[in-house]
This record gives C-alpha cells, sequence and structure tokens, in this order.
C-alpha cells in the first residue's frame, strides 16, 4: 500500500489545540493513530512532502546517521532527552541539521514524544525510524535500540557507498570509449572522405558504413539529447502508474545477473527491518506492514502485501514467505526454524547480514567482469574504425600504384 501524509489539528482531552504531520496507509489510520495518542481529530488532510516546513530538506543519509550516533550515546549515558537534543543542536555545524534538532526539540518540549516529532517529518524520518523510536520509548528501552537503529543506517550508508565506488571505474570506462568512438566518428573519419575524393577511387564496402556513421552522427548527431530526455521522461510515466511499473519491476526480476542481486538487495533490506523491529517487540502484522515499505521491487512488495494478509489469516511467516514463489529459499526455511524456536529476529539479523555479504560479492565479481569487457569493447571499437580507415587507405594507394 502507499504510504500518504497528512497535516492534522487536533484537541486533548483538556481542550489545547496541538498541529502536526503524520504518515499513514489511509486517513482512517491516520484518525486512528491520533485517537492513540488520546486526541481528537478536528481538521485532518492530505498533505504532501513539500508542505514539511521545518528544516527536513537537504537531510542526506550521512547527516542522519551522524544524529543517530551522537543521540544514542547522549541516550546511553542517561542524559535528558531535551538536553541531549540541545547538545546535538550545538554541536552539528550544518545548518540545515540546526534547523531539524531544534524543530524537533521544540516539539518534544511542547510535550510530544520523540517518535511523534519525527513521524511530523516523514521525508527525514523513515517508517522504521519512528517505529523502533516508538517502540524504545513505549517500553523504556531506547537506549538499547538506538545503539540498533545506528548500526542499520550505517550498514545501509556502507553498502551504498560501496555500490558507487564500485560503479565508478566501470562508468568512467564506459563515458570514454563513448567519447572516443564519437571523436574519431566526428572529427577523424570525414578526413577519409575528403581523401576518397580527392583521388576519385572507390570505397571498399567498410569504409562505406563508417562513412554512413559519421555523416549521420553530424547530421542527426542533435537528437541524442532529445532521445535521452524522452527516454527519461517515459521511464518516469511507467513508474507513475502502480500497473506499469508493477510489470517493469517484475521484468528486471528476470534478467540475468543484475535480477539476482535485485532480489537478494531487496532481501537484505526486508530481514534487516523486520528483525530490528521483531527485536524491539513489535508484533508481527505491524512489524511486516512496516518493512514491506522499504522494499524498492514494486512486484516483491505486492508479494509482501500478500504475505502479510496469509499470516494474517494464521499461516506462518516461513510458510507464506515460501508461496509467494519468489524470495530466497534459504529465507522462508530459515525463518520457518526461527518460528519453531522462537528466535525468529536473531534469524532474521543473520540472515541481513548474509545477504548482504552476497550482495557484495555479486557486485564486486559483476564488477570485475565489466572492466575488461568494457576495456576490450573499446579497444575493438577504435581500433576497428583505425583498421577499417587504414585498410581503405592502403587499398587505394595500391589501386593508384
Amino acid at each position: 500500500m502507499t504510504i500518504h501524509h497528512f497535516q492534522y489539528q487536533a484537541a486533548d482531552a483538556d481542550g489545547n489545540l496541538s498541529s502536526g504531520f503524520l504518515s499513514a496507509e489511509s486517513e482512517r489510520e491516520a484518525v486512528a493513530q491520533l485517537q492513540a495518542r488520546r486526541l481528537v481529530p478536528v481538521r485532518l488532510r492530505p498533505a504532501g512532502r513539500h508542505v514539511e516546513p521545518r528544516g527536513g530538506a537537504h537531510i542526506r543519509s550521512a547527516d542522519l546517521v551522524d544524529f543517530t550516533e551522537g543521540l544514542s550515546t547522549l541516550v546511553d549515558a542517561r542524559v535528558p532527552l531535551d538536553k541531549a537534543l540541545l547538545l546535538l543542536e550545538g554541536l552539528t555545524e550544518k545548518q540545515h541539521m540546526k534547523r531539524l534538532v531544534a524543530a524537533v526539540r521544540r516539539d518534544v518540549k511542547e510535550g510530544r514524544s520523540l517518535a511523534d516529532a519525527m513521524e511530523a517529518r516523514p521525508e527525514v524520518f523513515s517508517r522504521l525510524y519512528v517505529s523502533l523510536v516508538r517502540a524504545g520509548e513505549t517500553g523504556g528501552i531506547l537506549d538499547q535500540l538506538l545503539p540498533d537503529l545506528s548500526g542499520f543506517l550505517q550498514a545501509a550508508e556502507a553498502t551504498r557507498k560501496q555500490v558507487l565506488a564500485a560503479l565508478t571505474y566501470p562508468l568512467v570506462l564506459l563515458v570514454t570509449g563513448v567519447l572516443s568512438v564519437t571523436l574519431l566518428l566526428w572529427f577523424v573519419v570525414p578526413q577519409f572522405t575528403r581523401m576518397f575524393e580527392d583521388v576519385g577511387t572507390g570505397i571498399p564496402p567498410q569504409a562505406r558504413l563508417l562513412l554512413d556513421l559519421s555523416e549521420g552522427l553530424q547530421h542527426y548527431g542533435w537528437l541524442v539529447l532529445p532521445l535521452a530526455a524522452a527516454a527519461w521522461y517515459w521511464l518516469r510515466w511507467v513508474d507513475r502508474d502502480e500497473q506499469r511499473r508493477r510489470r517493469k519491476d517484475a521484468w528486471l526480476l528476470t534478467v540475468p545477473v543484475v535480477g539476482s542481486l535485485l532480489l537478494t538487495r531487496d532481501a537484505a533490506v526486508f530481514t534487516r527491518t523486520l528483525g530490528a523491529l521483531l527485536g524491539a517487540g513489535i508484533p508481527l502484522i505491524r512489524a511486516l506492514r512496516v518493512a514491506r515499505d522499504v522494499v524498492h521491487n514494486r512486484e516483491l512488495l505486492c508479494l509482501l502485501e500478500q504475505v502479510e494478509e496469509d499470516v494474517r489469516g494464521g499461516t506462518g511467516l516461513g510458510v507464506a514467505l515460501a508461496k509467494s514463489g519468489r524470495f530466497p529459499l534459504l529465507l522462508h526455511q530459515l525463518v520457518a526454524v526461527g518460528e519453531e524456536t522462537g528466535r525468529t529476529a536473531q534469524i532474521l539479523r543473520k540472515l541481513a547480514l548474509s545477504f548482504d555479504t552476497q550482495v557484495r560479492d555479486d557486485m564486486n565479481r559483476l564488477v570485475a567482469a565489466l572492466q575488461p569487457a568494457l576495456i576490450l569493447l573499446m579497444g575493438v571499437m577504435v581500433g576497428g574504425i583505425i583498421i577499417v580507415m587504414l585498410s581503405a587507405v592502403f587499398s587505394m594507394n595500391t589501386l593508384e600504384f
């Protein structure tokens, strides 16, 4: 299901009005959240992410990791929450983080819980983040859950950086190869056209193909940017419709190598999130609802919705995952074992580490294969152009002789 954001105005038992933002799957669930806080909704209307006025813009994942680490350290040292936020506000040097921490601290001083203050800023704090903080505040174990949350964010950030670092060199090779071939076809190959015209000899078929490509690039090269923009808008159009996006994501899962990598990545994110939520004492149904929203692939997300419905109907989680037929075999087998032994949360965390390792290994193997393949492809294309044109020149000299 899609998560919506609402702006509310509500009254407490004493008639005092308060306002803010919250995230829910429907208006009914938003009302239920307010009632759970012992608030009576006075006004509730949809709000886009852009309406949040309290400094959520430009918050990077690295900034959130630093904030969580600092908060975890201070809470573990038994520093009162209000003072901890005040210290964090003074320690950070980034103005957007200062505004964010100040806004959260202001809400906490007004009597709202830390989870409620964070939930009002959904573009910064995810549902997983809010759920773990709320569980920690409710159970009085916030100092125990914040280190887990910090570790979760650190692992996600480390994985993101590793993927970007691994893809940098292949992308540089690809761009270099494309630029080299383009420059050859644009500037070098046309010089041979004038040479053939001056001599008046016939042009070999291979050289004619390159000359036609060069002429086409010079006449229609300007179409590259409009075509790239059209492809980008087409992808946006596909993603705007749930059914189209689900079909695209289902197809991606069938692509060799890439599909396995995407499946393992989402399995790692799902198992880590679900394990953290279950370890915090959050009920399975609610944990599944939060954990499925961190999955990127819409096909897997829809399958997890069905898994939730099956579990709600009394089916075991391991059996429900196996029934979907999409998730790794190891996942539902070990989850079934965890359900029998009462160690589901611990097993899910270990599975997340295993899937993370598999993603890194698969990415390293893919990059290791891409680098020589791109170098070879670039060499063949550039070398092929040079050899074809030089062969044409040599054949022209032979005819003259």
